[in-house]
């Protein structure tokens, strides 16, 4: 991943084109056009052997006859000329390109990437429309026309859709900062764009154009951290046609590619809308009425028909109308006709004047129970739309946060529309569209939180990792792809699954019998048969047999039937299990697959054989927390069953959470385990307990926890450590550590404070404290050091941190102790731990930026092997110590030693 010379790409001072033209209907022609049309300022070079002059300005030959490297050229020769220009470009000095040109073949795009990759060249296309920053008049296009300046960027795949984002923006006045054409993305691609516009202080909210995603990690490492900074908006294409497949288990029918994608949307703290208005929309609402946190919305009206066509859209959408209370309908008796509604919509009747609009919307502001408002306004005869607009503004003005508005009509409410617009109110045409945008506004929050939820310390007991990869390696020696019913309990049982017991025998009567007499009747028998993996769909289980009559009854009955329907498969013999009576159990399906983009995901929903019909489940991304697994489980319709109704009490739902979890983990330490389908699950008032279990295991590893999508927490960093004659624990931070991290954050004296982050701050905000413990393991790293605290538990000593550049050539590091254990060998402990990461890392240098005043750090950090950068102006008040990690001189290492 990369954002360099990103900025020459998007922000160019000078421009090339290559095969600029004025040969009508030519893409070099409209190329050069465009750019020479429109405002920008700086030097544009054509390149062209047939001309020597074009619209009466020089043009050159060859690149290497420019007069100065241009920052961009936008290529529009050939697909054959495409690579030996980007090296001529190269060795030029310039580092950016947009290939506009298509058709290339695998080699052509092979050969471009190797002749920009020594002078580091990137790469917009090949087969793209070009780019636009209108805020300094750059068209890089060949698009019809030029953006307005604005703080909205749209990247997309399609070139088509650029063309129409363009026209919609401009006839509807909207701006644009940046507008990319991604073509075939040889090189740039989403996730180097997400991590440069996530910096981009022009740019206020990121849309996205998506048909696929390539790269993953990188793309959900870039997305998480743009979403943090600012709405990231997108529209995925693809829902048709990637729904319920063909599969052997039922997690891998469930899970298709389109649900995948939403689940990587919404753990990245993404917005997903369905159509390009949407996508507008909900960049618009996010702009003006983000700041709203309400859950509620209450419709206030001056046409029952709008207010009803209102609450249908809520309806449909999921958003819950405020119920008025006793004394919001008090005094709103008191400034409305008896006949209004007395409901939420509030309908004032369509003769209302100026002052009921001005005493209704100021009874609703008064109440926060009210929520959110929306004012839906028809025109009338009795009462201009711009009078009572004019009559509102001192209220709207004082609580945009809470109020959208929907105009209805045309010429006559554009004033009072524009009117609430300029006093910043967010609007919208109908008042399905305005319900629709407070819709959106809530997943876009519930997306949000993912991105700041602690969770809790997991209480699952650590798994038998050894025993479940002996299960997968014995059955992998034997040529198998699936395990049996007995071994896939095993594995449920090594990550603490609870299980039915269960006897596997031959395919005998007596042998059946003899199990469940050992077992005690009543008993369930199914078919035991490495080729059949759906029993119940070949009459392979038979429940509740009550005696041995029943039981033989069975075994006739059941090889009759797996003999009519699956004549040739081979019958290894039966399992015999206890018949579980749990009345109030649920039955849950809960499985894992491997996506052929995201790679491991997770499954849960409503079980039973009926599972692909009902179509209640819900996907996720691993790794799971207790928190993110109730995400999980909170999307599925099941988990109002599982919430107790009639005489069903309450399931205990943690213990499913701690079932995700195990699955979670059995993902990250099971490179082979390609699916898993845990049905039925019984959860209950007294836990969980899988009945029966699917495993389908690949001779290749297709999971593990190098192959998630969002890396987990690395495990193999955390180490216990003798430290001043104490034992403590150094490792990387957790979610969970949000509550321990403040209380360490609060120990510590502001002077200290200060000489880390340079200001003092008498509270630390909850985004914050969340962005310190919540980190990206793929891109940053922060190392406690732990120990017991007086009263047994665990206390934070210190805290040493490094964020990497997304090229990772370079990590900027912080380090800081507790006030009361400084000059004691600490800092210098999480210093070689933090060096040790970022060689194993690949970084190339650490980088940090001291106080002067800050001798401490300043002797530690030239202790460590770091050195001052004397480019730093000295009346900076800081120092920039920076150590090159090659650098590997032994007396480094001893003096590193000294400071202990």
């Amino acid at each position: 991943m990369s954002i360099r010379h990103l900025d020459r790409l998007l922000s160019p001072a000078s421009v090339a084109v290559c095969g600029a033209s004025t040969r009508p209907g030519s893409v070099g022609a409209t190329v050069w056009r465009n750019l020479r049309a429109g405002a920008f300022t700086g030097p544009i070079y054509g390149v062209n052997p047939k001309h020597s002059i074009l619209d009466g300005v020089p043009v050159y030959a060859r690149v290497s006859q420019l007069p100065a490297a241009p920052d961009l050229a936008v290529i529009c020769t050939p697909p054959h000329a495409v690579a030996g220009l980007i090296g001529e470009l190269g060795a030029l000095g310039t580092r950016a390109a947009v290939v506009v040109t298509g058709g290339l073949s695998a080699e052509q795009k092979q050969a471009a990437l190797n002749a920009a990759r020594p002078h580091m060249v990137r790469l917009l296309g090949p087969n793209c429309i070009g780019l636009l920053n209108p805020h300094i008049g750059l068209n890089a296009s060949f698009a019809h026309c030029d953006a307005l300046a604005g703080d909205i960027a749209f990247v997309s795949q399609s070139g088509a859709l650029v063309t129409a984002v363009l026209d919609w923006t401009r006839s509807r006045g909207v701006g644009l900062s940046r507008l990319v054409s991604l073509g075939d993305h040889c090189d740039v691609d989403f996730g180097d764009l997400l991590d440069h516009l996530a910096n981009d202080t022009q740019t206020r909210s990121i849309l996205l154009y998506v048909e696929a995603i390539e790269s993953p990690r990188k793309f959900m490492s870039a997305a998480r951290a743009a979403a943090r900074n600012k709405p990231v908006i997108i529209v995925k294409a693809g829902r048709a046609g990637n729904g319920v497949k063909a599969a052997a288990s039922h997690t891998g029918a469930l899970a298709g590619s389109d649900a995948v994608y939403d689940a990587a949307i919404r753990r990245a703290g993404m917005l997903r809308v369905d159509t390009l208005q949407e996508l507008f929309l909900a960049a618009e609402t996010l702009a003006r009425f983000c700041t709203n946190r309400s859950t509620e919305l209450t419709v206030m009206t001056n046409g029952g028909g709008a207010g009803v066509m209102a609450a249908d859209a809520a309806a449909r959408s999921g958003v819950a109308l405020a119920e008025p209370g006793t004394a919001l309908l008090a005094r709103l008796d008191a400034v409305l006709p008896p006949t209004w509604s007395r409901a939420n919509p509030i309908d004032i009747i369509g003769d209302a004047p100026v002052q009921r609009y001005v005493d209704t919307l100021s009874a609703l502001l008064t109440d926060p129970d009210a929520g959110a408002v929306l004012f839906v306004h028809a025109p009338t005869a009795i009462v201009r739309s711009e009078d009572i607009a004019r009559a509102c503004l001192p209220l709207v003005r004082g609580h945009t946060s809470r109020v959208m508005s929907a105009w209805l009509g045309d010429a006559a409410v554009a004033h009072a529309r524009k009117l609430f617009e300029d006093a910043g109110v967010a609007d919208y045409a109908t008042p399905e569209e305005a319900v629709r945008a407070f819709s959106m506004l809530q997943t876009y929050r519930r997306n949000q939180e993912i991105l700041t939820e602690t969770p809790d310390a997991s209480q699952n007991p650590a798994p038998d990792a050894a025993a479940a990869r002996g299960l997968l390696a014995n059955a992998i020696a034997e040529g198998r792809e699936w395990l049996g019913e007995q071994e896939a309990k095993a594995l449920l049982k090594a990550y603490g699954i609870d299980t039915v017991p269960t006897v596997a025998v031959a395919a005998s009567t007596d042998a059946a019998v003899a199990a469940a007499r050992e077992l005690g009747y009543p008993v369930v028998l199914k078919i035991l048969s490495r080729d059949i993996t759906h029993k119940s769909d070949v009459g392979g289980v038979r429940l509740a047999l009550a005696d041995d009559a029943a039981l033989r009854d069975a075994v006739r009955t059941m090889q009759e039937a797996v003999a009519s329907t699956r004549p040739g498969a081979r019958i290894d013999g039966f399992t015999v299990q206890p018949m579980v009576q749990r009345p109030h159990a649920q039955e849950v399906i809960v499985g894992a697959s491997i996506d052929s983009i995201f790679g491991p995901v997770i499954l849960c929903g409503q079980g039973g054989t009926a599972v692909e019909v009902v179509a209640d489940s819900a996907i996720a991304l691993p790794p799971l927390n207790r928190a993110l697994a109730g995400e999980l489980v909170a999307r599925t319709r099941v988990s109002r069953l599982l919430a107790g109704y009639r005489d069903h009490p309450p399931a205990r739902i943690d213990a499913l959470y701690d079932v995700l979890m195990a699955v979670s983990q059995m993902l990250a330490d099971l490179p082979q385990l390609a699916e898993l389908d845990i049905t039925p699950l019984w959860v209950d008032e007294h836990g969980a307990l899988a009945l029966d279990a699917r495993a389908r295991i690949s001779m290749k590893p297709v999971a593990g926890a190098e192959r998630f999508s969002i890396l987990p927490y690395p495990t193999q960093w955390v180490r216990i450590q003798e430290w001043n004659g104490r034992s403590i624990v150094v490792r990387p931070i957790r979610p969970e550590d949000e509550a321990q991290h403040r209380r360490f954050l609060e120990s510590l004296d502001p002077e200290d404070i200060r000489m880390r982050v340079f200001h003092s701050r008498s509270e630390l905000p909850r985004s914050e404290l969340a962005r310190l413990t919540q980190i990206d393991y793929d891109r940053e790293m922060a190392f406690i050091a732990e120990a017991r605290d007086e009263n047994g538990g665990t206390e934070t000593l210190g805290v040493a941190r490094t964020v990497s550049d997304p090229d990772n050539v370079e990590a900027e590091f912080a380090i800081v102790v507790r006030s009361d254990l400084k000059g004691q060998g600490l800092g210098t402990l999480l210093f070689e731990r933090l060096i040790e990461h970022a060689k194993h890392r690949g970084i190339e240098r650490l980088v940090g930026l001291v106080l002067r005043e800050n001798t401490r750090m300043l002797k530690l950090s030239r202790a460590m092997g770091f050195e001052a950068d004397t480019a730093e102006p000295v009346d900076s008040g800081q120092r920039r110590m920076v150590r090159n990690l090659a650098d590997t001189r032994p007396e480094i290492a001893r003096q590193s030693q000294g400071t202990r």
